[in-house]
């Protein structure tokens, strides 16, 4: 089994690596660079879903295999305050790259020190320092990588361009191509051969997206879309600014490492993020005429709800993770398969019924029944519900506390399901619902209270987790059946 992993590994590299970049070369529809953005995004990706796909596992793992033996409460909430701040840095990462850096030195310097935290995680195993400065460079690189690979993209569309969309769709489908043979292969690996060859794995996929980049840098694919601003910061108090920049975030490392050990520390600082953003925005709303002002309100409302939505939905790189590894039959064909595995269901689902909820919602809007946001919003919770429920309804089928795969199965499901229902809603909602002023604002409070959602899905998953003494014996026998 464990060849066959390596075999899947080399092979997937082969296929998605190389055949986009291949098609790549017709211009006819789109031009080259999106196809190579996609498999820039598709390898961050695999990077990032990779490493996420066993954190959780990796921390509770016994000393003795490399892990750091963390209760189940400790855990959960080092994955939200990680979580959280994945979520937070993008909004400093975004500014930086509009004001100072453009988007290919932000990119650049992103993907290096996301590449640095999978390495370091990799040589740190089982040393606690290593951990928490690896988890901070992930969370700082991700600032600057994330929100400016994104943007990007629009920047070689004109406004009105019919292919926006599509290449937006493209692009999303290389973030879920990418979240869904991670585990696959860092999460199999990790589990089966040991932690650190799963984070060299995940580090050796960003530095693969990374020489992409360069790839496509140096062949003038970018034109002139990532350069620094022309008007933008040049210096700080007569000092070049870039420089502080880079010196900057290599301050901020030891910072985030330390609000990630001491996580509730970043509870407090998201409570008083969200709860100024919304004063903030309910007193700037009455500068608006009454229609304005009420949109703003609803997004306050709506935005409400889909913290509400993360907070449980996020659950699945967590107590879902753990109660899997844990209460799950994972036997498929008499093989035993590692829970982290089961991370790429949901991406799996998403891309087989995006087009479907696209073309669901084309049908109903041309027959004046498509339901309005607010209405979507309730579906994505009810369905999210559903699919505790039917995990809950498992318990009926367990034997001896080990339930069939096939509820966990349907639980990844209906969790899909709501997450197309409400958040490519949300999204588009914030564009049209926000006044022109404060789209920018309005698109970092949907960040915001994302992030508020993973911190508050720690505390969910601390509050749902069984006694330590019952479980560590059942996280021995399940490791002894893949090492």
């Amino acid at each position: 089994m464990r060849q066959e992993y390596w075999i899947m590994l080399v092979a997937w590299f082969f296929v998605f690596a190389w055949i986009p970049i291949v098609i790549a070369t017709n211009r006819k529809v789109h031009p080259k660079v999106l196809f190579f953005l996609f498999m820039v995004e598709l390898w961050e990706r695999f990077s990032y879903y990779g490493m996420r796909a066993f954190l959780v596992l990796y921390l509770g793992a016994q000393l003795a295999a490399g892990g750091f033996a963390m209760d189940k409460g400790t855990r959960y909430a080092v994955y939200a305050a990680f979580g959280a701040m994945v979520y937070l840095t993008p909004l400093a990462g975004g500014f930086l790259a509009d004001k100072v850096l453009g988007f290919r030195l932000s990119i650049i310097w992103g993907a290096v020190l996301m590449a640095s935290g999978q390495f370091t995680l990799a040589a740190g195993q089982g040393n606690e320092y290593m951990l928490y400065l690896g988890l901070a460079l992930l969370v700082t690189g991700n600032g600057f990588f994330k929100p400016n690979i994104s943007s990007m993209i629009g920047k070689f569309y004109a406004q009105g361009d019919a292919r926006r969309d599509q290449a937006f769709t493209i692009f999303y489908m290389g973030i879920n191509i990418g979240a869904f043979i991670s585990p696959l292969t860092c999460g199999a690996v990790a589990q089966i051969e040991g932690w650190s060859y799963g984070f060299l794995i995940a580090g050796t996929g960003m530095v693969t997206g990374l020489g992409i980049f360069l790839y496509t840098s140096h062949c003038g694919y970018l034109e002139d879309h990532a350069d620094p601003p022309a008007v933008g910061v040049k210096a700080v108090a007569g000092l070049p600014v870039r420089p502080l920049v880079f010196a900057g975030t290599l301050l901020f490392v030891p910072v985030a490492a330390a609000l990630i050990y001491k996580n509730s520390i970043v509870t407090y600082l998201l409570i008083a993020l969200g709860s100024g953003a919304v004063a903030y925005m309910i007193a700037l709303s009455f500068m608006y005429d009454k229609a304005e002002r009420q949109r703003i309100w609803v997004l306050v409302i709506l935005l409400f709800f889909t913290s509400v939505f993360w907070g449980f939905f996020e659950l699945a790189g967590s107590a879902l993770n753990v109660f899997t590894d844990e209460n799950v039959d994972k036997t498929v064909f008499g093989n035993p398969i590692p829970a982290s595995v089961f991370q790429a269901v949901n991406a799996l689902f998403i891309v087989l019924l995006a087009p479907v909820f696209t073309l669901m919602w084309g049908i109903m809007a041309r027959k004046n029944v498509e339901p309005n946001a607010p209405v979507k919003f309730a579906f994505g919770l009810m369905l999210l519900g559903v699919g505790f429920l039917i995990l809950n309804l498992g318990r009926g089928a367990a034997v001896d506390g080990v339930m069939p795969l096939i509820f966990l199965i349907l639980c990844y499901l209906f969790h899909t399901l709501g997450e197309l229902a409400l958040s490519p809603v949300g999204l588009s909602l914030v564009t049209k619902l926000a006044p022109a002023r404060l789209v920018g604002f309005m698109m970092g409070f949907w960040f915001l209270s994302s992030a508020i959602g993973l911190q508050a899905g720690g505390w969910i998953a601390g509050e749902s987790a069984a006694p330590q003494g019952r479980d560590a014996g059942r996280n021995d026998e399940q490791s002894a059946r893949y090492l």
